[in-house]
């Protein structure tokens, strides 16, 4: 994926800053500390005629300020001088080493208390555009950081077998499908195929592996991982017979019904076996299929190690999504932050959640009937459809319409000259429906709007490019907002999160909005102090992976490590 931007900012963690000794001003080393603390050698003779000299001064001039000098016959002097030693190997600790320091003080972390999450206060002012830099200093990417392996990749010679996987859905759901079949290939230890990027009927897209992301540097990067080839080897008796060509799209020998999140010993002891008898398998689907709690902590790790650091898009990918985040920053003749803002709210998504929204009697009984073609089973004969949508509200499971984003947006701070880039489908209704949004923030811009035709035409060949560029558009963006849950929106954030959480990433509250917007006695005032109360934790902070969490947004507990400056 694109080189990502990491945070190299300098300093502590949150918490009041630590005082250090100026530069220029001497410190002891420790040979000149061992002088300090050691007595010059001298000879029995000298030290005779020392405490001589010394009985006689204290008997002429008692009260008298005195020499302490360390002895073996004075157990107090002997404290005095350990003591005095301590408070200087503290000074020189903390002097040549500050890490140390950095190390031992708690790193910045907010907790989750029900539903809402407590983080440490900061004494920095509030800003719009980036997250304090207290809050961004303790954690830093590790995920390259490899731990020993029990059984290093199998050699061509020797394999357990190939391993194949149908990369599902759309470019993200891809994505994650990739990282768990590289994590299943490594518990297995068999070599993975280049995953079939799996054509459906939603997206309608035939994009392959390579014709979006660097194929050599995947199977490079990840060769101490895990063997990756991109075809079934010549050799293998049976390939043309059982038409395992991942040209061809097919493999004939699949395992499906691969339980949710399933566990690293379900496939070594149902999927193993079959691959060393029958030298390649196929997995299918394949998206959810590996949970995180229950594999190895090096295999969580190798996942992001895949995500942030194999993937990587092809270089005219890259460099158009450079350039339309440079154009978005200049829009006005001088450089400025911009937002991006993934709006969920296409015809599919509105229609699956099953929630109600405004509209005329048309529009509902248009939806109705999309809902009962779609998804006959949920929708039955419509009459529970009302209930249900409202206890989904109610728990924060309806995408923002694109109105309720405006308002939430502008409690928030935000101005009016705000540049946002959107990142979306087709909205369902139209330019009615987006008609609050573009009057409260017209600086409204898709890609299709920053780009030529020209520059779009070589990426329209494949809709994973398109999807692609939105993706690192939203990634290298000041804000990052959210509406709805799904694969774009967690991997940016996540993204976001290993770069070093001074992005603000942006997930709002719909359960407490639902709440809050439905009240109609609540004053503006009022509203934009609860929205600023509800969303100050919820800006990509630091937070540790919950149990069961998708490491995908949040890859904090597997895949950073405290920062050692």
């Amino acid at each position: 994926m694109a080189e990502l931007r990491h945070s190299s900012a300098a300093g502590g963690g949150g918490g009041a800053a630590v005082a250090r000794p100026s530069a220029a001003r001497h410190h002891p080393d420790a040979a000149a500390i061992s002088t300090l603390l050691s007595p010059p050698p001298s000879s029995s003779k000298d030290l005779d005629h020392v405490d001589h000299v010394e009985q006689q001064q204290q008997q002429q001039h008692h009260g008298s300020r005195r020499e302490w000098r360390f002895t073996s016959g004075s157990a107090g002097s002997m404290v005095a001088g350990a003591f005095l030693a301590l408070l200087l190997l503290l000074a020189v600790t903390l002097t040549l080493a500050p890490s140390i320091w950095s190390h031992l003080r708690p790193g910045y972390l907010c907790k989750k208390e029900g539903f809402i999450l407590r983080c440490p206060p900061v004494i920095e002012p509030p800003s719009l555009w980036e997250n304090p830099h207290s809050t961004t200093t303790s954690w830093e990417p590790c995920a390259e950081q490899r731990s020993y392996y029990h059984n290093p990749p199998l050699p061509e010679e020797e394999p357990n077998g190939y391993l194949g996987i149908h990369a599902e859905g759309g470019l993200n759901q891809q994505r994650i499908a990739i990282c768990n079949a590289v994590a299943v290939a490594r518990i297995m230890n068999v070599t993975l195929i280049i995953p079939l990027m799996k054509q459906d009927q939603i997206w309608k897209d035939q994009t392959r592996f390579e014709d979006v992301f660097d194929v050599d540097h995947f199977i490079n990067y990840l060769k101490d991982d895990v063997r990756i080839v991109k075809d079934i080897p010549s050799w293998l008796p049976d390939r043309v017979a059982c038409s395992c060509s991942t040209l061809s799209g097919s493999w004939m020998r699949t395992v499906k019904n691969i339980p949710k999140y399933a566990s690293a010993e379900w496939y070594l002891d149902n999927v193993l076996p079959r691959i060393k008898e029958k030298r390649v398998m196929a997995l299918k689907p394949f998206v959810d299929r590996l949970g995180y709690d229950n594999v190895p902590a090096e295999i969580n790790r190798l996942r992001c190690r895949v995500n942030y650091h194999a993937l990587k898009f092809l270089p005219h990918i890259e460099e158009m999504a450079e350039t339309l985040a440079s154009r978005m920053r200049n829009r006005t003749g001088t450089l400025q932050p911009y937002m991006a803002l993934h709006l969920r709210f296409e015809k599919g998504m509105v229609g699956l959640s099953f929630c109600d929204f405004v509209g005329n009697r048309r529009e509902k009984a248009m939806m109705a009937a999309y809902r009962k073609k779609e998804w006959p089973r949920r929708f039955k004969n419509g009459s529970h459809v009302w209930h249900q949508a409202l206890q989904k509200r109610k728990e924060g499971r309806c995408p923002l319409e694109p109105g309720e984003v405006a308002v939430i947006l502008m409690a928030m701070g935000y101005p009016k000259e705000t540049q946002v880039y959107v990142a979306s489908g087709q909205v369902y209704g139209g330019e009615n429906r987006m008609a609050a949004l573009r009057n409260m923030f017209p600086n409204l811009v898709r890609k299709e709007e920053l780009a030529t035709e020209e520059e779009l035409k070589p990426l329209r060949k494949h809709v994973t490019s398109l999807a692609a560029i939105d993706f690192l558009v939203c990634l290298k963006s000041d804000v990052f907002v959210m509406t709805h849950g799904g694969n774009f929106a967690k991997l940016v954030m996540g993204t976001r999160r290993y770069m070093g959480h001074h992005l603000k990433s942006i997930k709002p509250n719909k359960a407490l909005m639902a709440k809050v917007l439905g009240d109609p006695y609540l004053g503006w005032p009022a509203f934009v102090d609860e929205v600023a109360t509800m969303h100050e934790g919820r800006t990509g902070l630091p937070e540790p992976t919950f149990p069961g969490y998708d490491i995908y947004e949040n890859p904090l507990s597997h895949c950073m490590c405290r920062s050692k400056s």
